[in-house]
């Protein structure tokens, strides 16, 4: 499951991948389970932004990056202060991880792996959501999947939500040596 040797991320815990994916519901699942303050990602999104994804148009580099820069911002805060968080970040493409991480090896993402299939029929469910499911294919098209040399680890979405934190949880308590 682990894509990469990271084991210690102090810092943040980034859980990413494409909108409907489950980033909110898993990271405030996981942020209660580690005791760690959760970021939600979509707060910080500039309100033009938010007009454009509202209006079905998707998101480009140069409107994505004050965003990045916002939730990695927030990031060094918590590194500073030594109060390790749980962010959701689509954080579709490889530069943009770059950029949350700052060069540090203290982030570490946990990517929500779906078929297009399955999470557009979650979005097609949700309500009150800024991003339509037109826009699916968009990030689906943006989406560099983290590869080996990223801290990464991939879990699968098709359990329920409870046993998907397991799941990373365990991840976890093995990388540490734990019995799981």
């Amino acid at each position: 499951m682990f894509q990469s040797r990271a084991t210690n991320w102090t810092a943040a815990i980034i859980v990413m991948g494409v909108s409907g994916a489950g980033k909110s519901t898993i990271a405030e699942l996981l942020s209660q389970r580690l005791n760690r303050p959760l970021i939600e990602g979509d707060s910080l999104h500039p309100q033009c932004n938010i007009a454009k994804m509202s209006q079905g148009i998707p998101l480009d580099d140069d409107d994505r990056l004050p965003w990045l820069k916002a939730i990695a911002a927030r990031i060094d805060e918590a590194r500073k202060s030594n109060k390790p968080v749980v962010v959701t970040c689509s954080a579709l493409k490889r530069r943009y991880r770059d950029i949350l991480a700052g060069g540090h090896d203290d982030v570490g993402f946990v990517y929500l792996r779906g078929t297009k299939e399955l999470i557009a029929s979650r979005l097609k469910a949700r309500t009150n959501h800024f991003m339509p499911p037109g826009l699916l294919d968009s990030q689906f098209a943006a989406l560099e999947e983290p590869d080996a040399n990223e801290p990464t680890l991939a879990i699968p979405i098709d359990a329920a939500p409870a046993a998907i934190v397991d799941r990373i949880d365990a991840a976890f308590g093995a990388q540490r040596g734990e019995q799981v």
